[in-house]
C-alpha cells in the first residue's frame, strides 16, 4: 500500500478547483490506457461543490462518460427520493453535464427497496463483487469516520465488501458503508478535506492514531489528502507539497 501525501491549498476554492482538475485529468490519463473506469464518489458539502467545478469541466474535456462507471463509498438508508442521499444530490450535479446510463451508476440501495442495512449491504456486496477502484474519494468527519466507518465501530478484521449500519451516531443512524477491505483494495484512495475543526484530527488521522477509521485507509498505488490551509494547520510544515 502507498504512504500518504499530502497536498496543501491556500484556501478552499484552491482545493475545489485542483481536486477537480486533478480528478479530470486523472480519469482522461486511466482512460487513454483502459477501457473502462471506476470511480467511487463520496458525499457532503465540499464534494458537492467539487463535483460542481467537475461538472464544468466536462463538456470541453474529451472525458469519454460512456466508459466510467460511478460507486458510492457509503450511503443513508433512507428512501431513494430522500433529498439525504448522497447518490441523488451527487448525480443531480453531475447529470448536468455527464451523460450516464443506469448500467453505469451503482447507487447503494435505499430503504424503499431493502428491510434493513444489513440486507443492503449484502446486496452492494454482491454487486460491487470483484470491482477495483482505480479512485476511491473520502471525506473526514470531525470524529475521524470516513465513509461510514465510526470511531469504536471499526471492524477492521472484516473480509466483506460492504456492512450494514444500524447505530451511527450522527442521523441517520441507519447506514451502508464501504469497509476498510474494499476501500484499501482501491489502486488511488483521495480524502478531501477542509476547515479548521477539522485540523486536529487531520493530525491525529496522519500521526497514525490507531483509534481513527481514517488513520487506516490506503490506495495500492496512492493515498492523497487535499487539504485546504485551515484542515493542515496542525501539521509539520515537511508534510505537506506546495
Amino acid at each position: 500500500m502507498s504512504a500518504p501525501r499530502v497536498l496543501r491549498h491556500d484556501d478552499l476554492d484552491e482545493l475545489v478547483q485542483d481536486a477537480a482538475q486533478s480528478l479530470m485529468d486523472t480519469l482522461l490519463g486511466l482512460q487513454a490506457t483502459q477501457e473502462t473506469v471506476h470511480l467511487c464518489l463520496t458525499g457532503g458539502r465540499m464534494a458537492n461543490q467539487i463535483y460542481e467545478r467537475f461538472a464544468e469541466l466536462v463538456p470541453d474535456s474529451g472525458l469519454n462518460t460512456q466508459a466510467l462507471h460511478l460507486w458510492w463509498g457509503d450511503e443513508r438508508f433512507v428512501p431513494t427520493t430522500d433529498p439525504e442521499r448522497h447518490a441523488l444530490r451527487t448525480l443531480s450535479i453531475l447529470a448536468r453535464t455527464l451523460q450516464l446510463s443506469s448500467a453505469q451508476t451503482h447507487p447503494m440501495p435505499a430503504s424503499d427497496g431493502k428491510a434493513d442495512p444489513g440486507e443492503a449491504a449484502y446486496a452492494y456486496a454482491h454487486e460491487l463483487g470483484n470491482t477495483i477502484f482505480d479512485v476511491c474519494l473520502l471525506g473526514l468527519g470531525v470524529d475521524g469516520h470516513v465513509a461510514s466507518l465510526f470511531p469504536g465501530r471499526l471492524d477492521d478484521t472484516s473480509s466483506s465488501l460492504a456492512v450494514g449500519v444500524n447505530d451511527a451516531p450522527q442521523a441517520p443512524s441507519e447506514r451502508i458503508s464501504l469497509t476498510l477491505n474494499a476501500i484499501n483494495r482501491s489502486r488511488r484512495v483521495w480524502l478531501w478535506v477542509g476547515g479548521e475543526q477539522k485540523a486536529p484530527v487531520v493530525a491525529r488521522a496522519l500521526a497514525g492514531d490507531p483509534d481513527l477509521p481514517a488513520a487506516h485507509v490506503r490506495g495500492q498505488l496512492e493515498t492523497l489528502w487535499f487539504l485546504d490551509a485551515e484542515a493542515a494547520s496542525q501539521l509539520p510544515q515537511y508534510q505537506c507539497e506546495l
